[in-house]
Parts: structure tokens; C-alpha cells; sequence
């Protein structure tokens, strides 16, 4: 009998904790004003304060701005329209590590804190290219409290 009960409460558990987490929406996070510039055509879904790139970072700074900002928006500000700003604390080290952008790259992305879709695999970059993107971004987020 106390077997039941256990399985019943896991239950009740796991259903409530997978509600909280199909419920949550990471754009509750985001300023109030990103709906207001997509309105006025700014795809920019974060405000930030950017910092001197330096180093590999400024390398990683063109292979983005060439590459990444079709769909991250210049400066990984986002876009309304096409994908998620890389400059929100979703993707700080702690939660999605340097080795979580070298996977999304290499193998591509399937949609899980957003809903612009897949990202499919970028092909044409190196491990190495990847890791001065990811310098850049890094600079931004410490630069913006993200760390």
C-alpha cells in the first residue's frame, strides 16, 4: 500500500515539474521593449553595452558578424525574426559551456529554450574558428554581468 502512495506522489512530482518546465518561457526574461522593436523593425532582442574586443575575440568577432549574425543578430543581440541573442544569461558557461557551441555548430541544435526552430549544423568552421567565436561572446556576456 505505502508502494502506491510513493508511485502516486512521484507522479503528481514529475507531472508538476514537466508543467513548470513546458510553461516557462526564457522570452519572459528578456526587456519589456522587445516586442516594441520588432514593431518598429529593430530585430534586436536585447540591449547591450559593448565592450574593446581584443585578442582572438576580434577574430571571432568577423567569423561571427560574417557567419553567426544572420540568425543571432549583430553582436548576439538576437533577432525577432530568425534567432535567439546569445548575450542572455541562458547562455552563460554555467548552464551552456564553450563545449555546448562547439557541439551546435558541429551537429546543429534541436529547439529547447526557444522556438525559432532547429539550428542545423554551420558547416565551413573549425573547432578553432568556434572557439574565437565563443572568446567573443564571452567578452560580450562578462561585459554585460553575464558570467
Amino acid at each position: 500500500m505505502n508502494k502506491k502512495y510513493l508511485l502516486l506522489g512521484a507522479s503528481v512530482i514529475a507531472a508538476a515539474g514537466t508543467l513548470f518546465v513546458l510553461r516557462t518561457d526564457p522570452k519572459q526574461d528578456l526587456p519589456q521593449d522587445t516586442a516594441q522593436a520588432a514593431s518598429t523593425g529593430d530585430t534586436a532582442m536585447v540591449s547591450i553595452s559593448m565592450p574593446d574586443i581584443s585578442g582572438n575575440a576580434e577574430v571571432g568577432e568577423y567569423i561571427f558578424e560574417s557567419i553567426c549574425a544572420a540568425c543571432h543578430g549583430a553582436q548576439g543581440v538576437g533577432n525577432v525574426e530568425a534567432g535567439p541573442p546569445l548575450i542572455h544569461k541562458i547562455y552563460e558557461p554555467s548552464h551552456h559551456g564553450d563545449e555546448s557551441f562547439q557541439r551546435a555548430v558541429a551537429n546543429g541544435v534541436t529547439s529547447h529554450h526557444w522556438r525559432f526552430g532547429n539550428m542545423p549544423p554551420v558547416e565551413g568552421l573549425t573547432r578553432g574558428d568556434v572557439a574565437m567565436v565563443i572568446d567573443y561572446i564571452r567578452e560580450i556576456q562578462r561585459a554585460n554581468g553575464i558570467n
